[in-house]
């Protein structure tokens, strides 16, 4: 059974983590207040589910998540994360964040620098056009479900959407691919780091984070992005 290691609790990391204890994956949570900060949450998760630091859920993940921003100056477990698959789910938002001369320019991405932060891990993008929150406004009671819960379906069903993954690891890509498919969702390969611009907040595809795409709707998208737009 994989281990989903978690830093970041807050809103996505902690839906992130029921949709994962709901598929039957062990999850380990962190956040930066300490795991005692986390008791009621792992409570509500159940036995799947534990709270600790930042290192050791890095450590004992399988595959980990980062659910928080991307930072110049971050402190990261990069020892316990080397040789490991981590997710990255952070968007480009200067209005947040502040601007960063190197994404702006486009001569980099803000996944490219994070996997500069992470030289030994396997950096992929993922989970970041899909909201961790309920839909506004509601039109039926399913939409006060977060979007990860409410847009998942089986395999196979007419209206499965997609997700965007990127990587300069194709092993990394395959290992999210399985892990958008038992959380309900299909995967769209938008490889490497270099070009997952195109999934970024302001491109084509974005205008769908809301309720979902599916695949050929995303590939046709991701196609039309222009460098620039975002």
């Amino acid at each position: 059974m994989t281990t989903l290691g978690i830093i970041g609790a807050g809103q996505a990391g902690s839906t992130l983590a029921r949709a994962a204890v709901a598929a039957g994956y062990d999850v380990v949570l962190a956040n930066s207040r300490g795991p005692e900060t986390l008791r009621d949450l792992v409570a509500e998760l159940g036995p799947r589910a534990r709270a600790a630091r930042a290192e050791q859920a890095a450590a004992l993940g399988d595959v980990v998540v980062l659910a928080f921003p991307y930072a110049p100056g971050a402190r990261l477990p990069v020892e316990e994360l080397a040789g490991k698959v981590v997710i990255d789910n952070n968007n480009y938002m200067p209005w947040r964040d502040g601007n960063i001369p190197d994404v702006d320019a486009g001569r980099k991405t803000i996944h490219e620098l994070r996997q500069e932060q992470l030289p030994a891990s396997k950096v992929v993008k993922a989970f970041t056009h899909v909201q961790f929150h309920e839909r506004h406004p509601i039109r039926v009671p399913s939409d006060a479900l977060p979007a990860l819960l409410r847009l998942a379906r089986p395999a196979g069903a007419p209206d499965r959407k997609a997700l965007v993954v990127s990587s300069d690891s194709p092993d990394a890509v395959e290992v999210v691919t399985r892990l958008y498919d038992d959380l309900g969702f299909d995967a769209v390969d938008n490889s490497p780091l270099s070009e997952s611009w195109r999934s970024a907040p302001g491109t084509p595809m974005w205008r769908h984070h809301v309720d979902g795409q599916g695949r050929e709707g995303l590939v046709h998208d991701l196609r039309r992005a222009q460098r620039g737009t975002t």
